[in-house]
């Protein structure tokens, strides 16, 4: 079952890489106990214009959203 990360942890986990570049996307990962493809999701969206996105719980907050839905 995959584990869903919150926002934080993933903003974190990119900070980790970039002050131990020398470890590497996979010793990173491993240290973070993330996967490594995962790990390099997350540094090339903190790039992109988006930053990084999380899942919702799929709950919406009110009705004017269910609408758009």
């Amino acid at each position: 079952m995959r584990k869903q990360h919150d926002k934080q942890f993933k903003e974190d986990s990119v900070r980790y890489y970039m002050d131990h570049k020398e470890l590497g996307i996979r010793g990173c990962a491993l240290n973070l106990d993330i996967g490594a493809s995962t790990l390099s999701k997350w540094i090339k969206d903190c790039k992109s214009e988006n930053g990084i996105q999380v899942r919702g719980s799929g709950n919406y907050s009110s009705d004017e959203q269910k609408e758009i839905a």
